[in-house]
């Protein structure tokens, strides 16, 4: 599953836990003992361990029917099984929220069995389990053939959800009565992380594989995925069609899928496999666009890991309010609508991380399977490698490298690096937990973006020949199997020869990371660099010292040394011999060691490294290290204004985000950047640099003529420049555009008017609100808690009407979150003013004492918590 890097403001979203749906329904089932082990037994009350398994299922045959104005699921399952080892005269099944209407026993024939002439069906379901008990104890290797009849009613489901993974009804009804003509009629579903159970009966573990089939009855007008292959498609008695779809390789519940909905489907071929993209009809000609490198990255990544692409055919579908950002369905990734873009928004960058580490999965997470939410980077750190070694591969080692650098800093950030915030320790965990308060806390940045860049470190460790080859035997040996993570040293293991305790040890199954801090002194008596490196992690939180083999790079008279050394001591101390005094040492070049450092170099140092080392995260450091003295020192000056014209665009961007107090004395190449840059992003970054640096002269000279460039990004910057420098014409410019549909004009508008605008644009945004969805609608509604910021009280109130109606009328939990967010955030906005007008008051006398200023001080702190008050109130009936 791919979760990370929302393109909106940063904002947090409160979500409360899951809740399960209690339910009896009985059918003369004796109470048995539960299938799933209770954890009692354990020290912490949060210890989470592998799912026993007592049955094993092998396949489950659906046949379902959407009831569209019930948002309901009418569906009959066929489910095989035989006793996992011991005998059994149970089943369990998780079934969340369902009516079960009937549970029957099937022979090997698949007649129903009687006993004295009745139908057998003892069962019962309580506590969204389906306890069944058989008419005999089978043992192991007898195959159990059980049939229900079921109705799925996903909408009346107590939601859960997670800032991952934001909600687990598991079946999601997108404009289901068909009455927004800007939404299409779709439902879709998403499993992970135990979320199937709530459309389906099954055993929602991961460590459960099981082959499936799925007859999908809908309209005729409508296309349908799901995973496998599309046996064949006819019409029922009602006059849906029926699409039977199979999957004849075992795969994990949490894995099974489908869709339908207003698609158009473009297909692509690689290896003789059909390779297609669900796309809405809109975006169909730009299909090949987004999707296009899949076949690309098919070959690659199957060549590279030895490992043939496992499954019969691989589809990406695009879901319309999807509740994160994609998920790896066996043959069949469902993706976030925002993927869908055409040409012009692809100038601005594309999803193409999002593609392969979806993809990545297809091996890492669908073939072989982390048999428990603890061994989740198991699956996701090898996703979130997968992006690297694509990028690596397509575009070449420097762009994977930023790839990673930016990973890393999501990490960092997550575990409260720099230490800067004593109230803020930051999130320090071992990659494989078993103590979590809920599974979806492991979809983090530990699990993410920590392990891809461990297993970069695993890679460097043992050589690219090794890691590949591991790899692939590990692949082998557990195809269509769940693992934990011995499985994965141990396959590196058996093929370096080598001992790896030490690697795993501290990388995966412990907190934490290496704080590092190195000073540098020359020893002109002797001749040598001395380099001390410190570990000043805290060890009371359960990081160890780290054993860090590194290269170190000493630079002498123009000439470069590489040594090797290892750092496993709180402090170590290492002498190089050198004929002069170094220019640089620089120790782990490139930075390929997760850690936190403190660099003890001058500012001339820092430079050398910016012009000669060759790595990208070498050149990057530099820049963040010499940046804060731009201004000051002529040194510092000079790299930085170096490395706005860098070859690497991003080092651009980065070196121009650290312009600010130099931004005067570089106008001319800001512009030059703003209107000639070869990167849409690398001009907007300029032409942002530009405005707010004050030069109203510049800005307003540039944004003139990149109105019209072809990027959005560049157009919403070049409108906003406008607009801060020549109001009235800027405002008389954006509402030129209030009429364009397309999503970007109006999220540049947004924003314009979020800053600028005035109430007469209340209206405009109350209507646009209502025509976007998905990333693109939360980014408008932070733009209107912007805008509503700055209006009169009376626009607001009339606003309060349009935000409740979005909340009622959306079928989106995210949309209906954002709706209140907006009331809450001015609620507060309102509260704050009423707090700062008292201070203002006692400050001038008090609030007994009476004068023009302070009179209108009261009238103001007045309305302000009459404001408040009536946010509150509203906000807390939309709840």
């Amino acid at each position: 599953m791919k979760n990370k890097h929302l393109l909106i403001p940063v904002l947090a979203i409160a979500i409360i836990a899951a809740c399960k749906t209690q339910q009896s329904v009985s059918g003369n089932a004796s109470t048995q003992q539960s299938q799933f082990a209770s954890i009692s037994a354990y020290s912490r009350p949060d210890y989470h361990p592998t799912a026993n398994r007592l049955i094993d299922i092998t396949h489950i045959k659906l046949d379902v029917t959407p009831d569209w104005k019930k948002r309901y699921l009418y569906g009959k399952a066929e489910i095989t099984a035989t006793p996992y080892f011991y005998p059994t005269k149970t089943i369990e099944l998780d079934a969340r929220g369902m009516d079960i209407k009937n549970v029957i026993f099937l022979d090997s024939a698949m007649k129903v069995q009687t006993r004295d002439g009745a139908i057998i069906t003892d069962w019962k379901y309580e506590n969204n389990v389906i306890r069944i008990t058989l008419p005999r104890e089978y043992a192991r290797k007898e195959k159990l053939y059980i049939e229900i009849d079921y109705t799925a009613k996903p909408n009346e489901l107590k939601e859960g959800g997670s800032a991952a993974i934001s909600s687990d009804k598991g079946l999601y009804f997108i404009d289901p009565d068909d009455t927004d003509p800007t939404i299409p009629r779709q439902f879709w579903t998403q499993g992970e992380t135990q979320a199937s159970s709530a459309w389906f009966p099954c055993i929602d573990r991961p460590n459960e594989k099981m082959t499936t089939e799925i007859y999908m009855h809908v309209e005729p007008n409508l296309v349908t995925l799901s995973n496998g292959l599309l046996v064949d498609s006819k019409l029922d008695e009602d006059g849906l069609k029926v699409d039977h779809w199979k999957m004849n390789q075992p795969h994990a519940t949490y894995l099974v899928m489908m869709a339908a909905g207003d698609f158009k489907v473009v297909k692509d071929t690689w290896r003789g496999k059909e390779v297609s993209y669900y796309v809405e009809p809109e975006f169909e000609k730009y299909g090949r666009s987004v999707f296009g490198k899949t076949p690309k990255m098919l070959e690659f990544f199957s060549t590279i890991l030895g490992v043939e692409y496992p499954w019969d055919k691989y589809s990406q579908i695009c879901g319309r309010e999807y509740v994160s950002g994609a998920m790896e369905n066996t043959t069949a990734t469902l993706h976030s609508d925002f993927l869908q873009m055409d040409d012009r928004e692809l100038l601005d960058g594309s999803f193409e991380e999002y593609i392969s580490h979806e993809l990545f999965h297809q091996w890492f997470g669908d073939y072989v399977t982390a048999e428990s939410w603890s061994n989740l980077p198991l699956n996701e750190s090898f996703a979130t490698y997968g992006e690297y070694l694509w990028i690596e591969h397509e575009y070449g080692r420097e762009w994977a490298d930023q790839h990673h650098y930016e990973s890393l800093q999501g990490y960092l950030y997550e575990a409260g690096v720099p230490h800067t915030n004593p109230d803020e320790p930051g999130k320090m965990e071992p990659l494989i937990r078993f103590n979590y308060e809920a599974q979806e806390d492991m979809f983090d940045s530990h699990s993410y973006n920590k392990g891809g860049q461990v297993l970069h470190m695993l890679r460097l460790e043992v050589g690219d020949e090794a890691f590949f080859a591991s790899l692939k035997y590990f692949l082998e040996t557990n195809k269509f199997q769940a693992v934990e993570i011995h499985n994965l040293r141990l396959a590196f293991e058996t093929v370096t020869g080598r001992d790896l305790n030490w690697f795993f040890n501290q990388w995966f199954m412990s907190p934490g990371h290496p704080e590092l801090e190195m000073t540098y002194k020359w020893d002109a008596a002797m001749k040598r660099q001395v380099v001390i490196i410190e570990q000043f992690q805290d060890l009371s939180k359960g990081a160890p010292i780290f054993r860090l083999p590194m290269n170190v790079d000493v630079y002498v008279n123009g000439k470069v040394k590489r040594e090797q050394i290892v750092c496993d001591s709180k402090r170590d101390t290492f002498y190089f011999d050198t004929d002069a005094k170094p220019d640089l040492v620089n120790v782990d070049p490139n930075r390929p060691t997760l850690c936190w450092r403190i660099d003890n170099h001058t500012d001339a140092e820092w430079a050398y490294m910016y012009r000669h080392a060759k790595g990208y995260s070498d050149r990057v450091q530099a820049i963040e290290a010499i940046a804060p003295r731009g201004a000051e020192t002529t040194v510092a000056k000079q790299v930085i204004t170096e490395a706005i014209h860098d070859h690497h665009y991003y080092i651009r961007i980065q070196a121009l985000w650290r312009t600010f107090a130099m931004a005067d004395s570089i106008s001319d190449q800001l512009k030059q950047l703003a209107l000639k840059d070869s990167s849409a992003n690398v001009r907007e970054t300029a032409l942002y640099m530009l405005t707010e640096a004050g030069d109203s002269v510049a800005a307003l000279e540039v944004a003139r003529q990149t109105i019209n460039d072809q990027s959005y990004a560049v157009f919403s910057q070049s409108l906003y420049a406008i607009t801060k420098y020549s109001r009235e014409e800027g405002m008389k410019l954006s509402a030129k555009y209030e009429n364009e549909q397309h999503r970007q004009i109006k999220l540049a508008l947004a924003r314009n008017y979020g800053d600028h605008g005035s109430d007469e644009q209340q209206a405009w945004f109350e209507k646009t609100m209502f025509t976007l969805s998905g990333r693109s609608q939360i980014s408008f509604l932070y733009s209107y808690s912007e805008f509503l910021m700055h209006c009169k009280t009376s626009t607001v109130e009339k606003s309060i009407a349009g935000l409740e109606r979005l909340h009622a009328t959306s079928f989106s939990t995210t949309t209906k979150y954002f709706s209140t967010f907006v009331m809450r955030r001015l609620q507060l906005h309102y509260t704050n003013l009423a707090t700062a007008n008292g201070e203002k008051i006692e400050q001038l006398g008090g609030p007994k004492k009476s004068n023009p200023r302070i009179d209108r001080l009261k009238e103001e702190q007045a309305e302000a918590l009459r404001m408040a008050g009536i946010l509150e109130t509203r906000r807390k009936a939309l709840k």
